[in-house]
């Protein structure tokens, strides 16, 4: 395993602003994502095509799109989950967190991801007790100290709206709740090493329409004190929660603007035909 020290890693990723959490800015959002002349490719197959975004801090992004049209695969270039694919690799371009080139080889991968904090599609939380399952990201930094990690559980799991639901059977185990508890227990995890971004990839596509409205209602909280971007095939879930939308097509960024402008009035043909079903 890598060690992340200040001198083999750009600064801007590893500093994080002093602001406390229940305290949000009240200055203009800034960009905290920077995607320019993106280019990605499984072998000889290229399956994004120079992509340039921005997404700022403290929003909700959503990206949309018909299957196959590369959403997915640009989320996980932002916290280079990419890398575990051995045919993977960068055609050209350059994903920037925090001022800081992300695919620089001064980055640390696990320090990213840290950062960058993932969500997926089915709910994976760990054969261990729901406590475990939090305080896991801290025990692997050598974090042992009880009072932190009991601070820790019940920080989370209130942050993930879950606390209630289990604070009286921590030591039960995490696959024995339901599925969206199991998917609010993830976020919980995710949370418990305080990234900068959260990223969600269909994380209520398995998901019961409870379920479903707790994870968004979720999402709304958690976008006070995080950057969130989510993949979703469901646009009334991407109206709901998303205040920016990007829609991509065949490994294109069609277009992205404020949520409301895409669903009422988007400036492209490919966009708007996408939204009224005829096609995808």
């Amino acid at each position: 395993m890598s060690v992340m020290t200040n001198e083999n890693i750009p600064k801007p990723l590893v500093e994080k602003e002093n602001v406390p959490p229940s305290e949000p800015e009240t200055t203009p959002n800034r960009s905290l994502i920077e995607i320019s002349n993106f280019n990605f490719f499984y072998g000889d197959k290229q399956a994004l095509f120079n992509v340039d975004m921005s997404i700022k801090e403290r929003e909700v992004t959503a990206f949309i799109g018909p299957s196959g049209c590369g959403k997915s695969t640009l989320l996980r270039c932002i916290n280079r989950m990419n890398d575990l694919i051995d045919i993977a690799r960068i055609g050209s371009g350059t994903i920037s967190v925090n001022g800081v080139d992300i695919y620089d080889e001064r980055v640390d991968t696990i320090e990213l991801r840290k950062r960058v904090g993932m969500v997926f599609q089915k709910s994976n939380p760990f054969p261990k007790s729901i406590y475990e399952n939090v305080v896991y990201g801290l025990r692997i930094q050598g974090i042992t100290r009880k009072s932190v990690l009991d601070e820790t559980v019940e920080r989370c799991l209130k942050g993930a709206a879950l606390w209630e639901e289990v604070k009286d059977r921590l030591d039960t185990s995490g696959l024995s709740l339901s599925g969206g508890q199991q998917q609010r227990l993830c976020i919980a995890r995710a949370l418990a090493v305080e990234p900068d971004i959260l990223l969600m990839d269909e994380p209520c596509s398995a998901l019961d329409p409870v379920a479903t409205a707790k994870v968004e209602e979720l999402i709304h909280e958690l976008k006070n004190r995080y950057t969130i971007v989510i993949v979703t095939h469901n646009m009334q879930q991407a109206a709901r929660v998303s205040d920016k939308t990007a829609f991509f097509y065949l490994g294109e960024l069609i277009e992205m603007n404020a949520t409301d402008q895409i669903f009422m009035s988007p400036d492209k043909e490919q966009t708007e035909a996408y939204i009224s079903g005829r096609f995808g």
